[in-house]
């Protein structure tokens, strides 16, 4: 478009979407009417305003209306500040006929992940919250010595961490090639036999309620997902089609139930990607709760 087009875009549309809020907001955005931020990544955010945190403050009051996928945000079991913003909660919304399995199930339950991230550690309240998944994964390091499932992982890691992942069993496989593109990225998770993964410091530990876009898509290819506890099955049906777990005992038991009826769960897991991640569900409980 050209930049006349886009400037006429941003007076006459109806609301502008900032979503992830990575958008810093431009004087000519401000000429559309409703600026909506959609967060995607809970806690940090409402850490740093509460601590007076200028940018943030500033990004937030850009913005008429709030919502996050943190959907358990201001309840009494979420422990992230809310500084008086407004957080409404929504979800990653899923294209289901993107998604519909092509291939049969193979044999791991996988997913794919950033082993270490760096620069987002949160301090609030005397204690350090993490936005890195190898501390989660290295709780359950001999899930494959326990389970009878075969447990792989695509994540980019150096010889180390390869040689940590392969003596304790896990399968391996490069993340930055399957994920290089959409199509190999879409048939690794079609060709999975289901999800196994953990979820950051900062979303399980406040019990933010948050779930991932990935694992989205794993139930929308019809896989039974078993993904760390956040809070989220306060609003998602779990136990057939999707697990949420604590402990080591729990994934073992989510593995025995899928696996006692395979195909039931996998027609479960679609059935909540459609149900509760449709984009055309998601979408227009957004446009509706933000009065579009």
């Amino acid at each position: 478009m050209s930049e006349e087009a886009i400037l006429q875009l941003y007076s006459e549309a109806d609301a502008l979407l900032n979503v992830t809020g990575a958008q810093e907001l431009r004087s000519e955005q401000f000429t559309c009417g409703r600026r909506i931020y959609v967060e995607s990544e809970p806690f940090a955010s409402q850490v740093r305003a509460e601590q007076g945190d200028k940018e943030t403050l500033s990004a937030l009051a850009g913005h008429d209306t709030h919502f996050s996928f943190g959907e358990n945000l201001g309840s009494p079991d979420c422990d992230a500040p809310m500084n008086g913003t407004k957080w409404q909660p929504t979800r990653q919304p899923v294209v289901l006929d993107l998604w519909r399995h092509l291939f049969p199930p193979g044999a791991a339950y996988n997913t794919i992940t950033t082993w270490h991230n760096k620069g987002k550690t949160v301090t609030y309240r005397d204690d350090t919250y993490y936005w890195t998944k190898d501390r989660e994964f290295e709780k359950f390091l001999d899930l494959p010595h326990k389970s009878r499932a075969s447990i792989e992982i695509a994540a980019t890691v150096n010889t180390k961490v390869q040689q940590l992942l392969g003596n304790h069993g896990w399968r391996q496989l490069d993340s930055v090639s399957l994920s290089r593109d959409m199509e190999s990225y879409r048939t690794y998770i079609q060709q999975a036999r289901g999800e196994f993964t953990v979820a950051r410091d900062q979303y399980t530990r406040p019990n933010t309620g948050w779930f991932s876009d990935r694992t989205a898509c794993y139930l929308a290819s019809g896989r039974p997902v078993i993904t760390q506890q956040t809070g989220f099955s306060k609003f998602l049906p779990t136990g057939h089609g999707l697990f949420a777990f604590k402990t080591m005992d729990d994934i073992l038991a989510a593995v025995e139930t899928i696996e006692s009826d395979y195909e039931g769960n996998c027609r479960a897991a679609y059935d909540i990607a459609a149900e509760y991640f449709s984009a055309e569900k998601v979408l227009g409980a957004l446009m509706d709760r933000a009065g579009l």
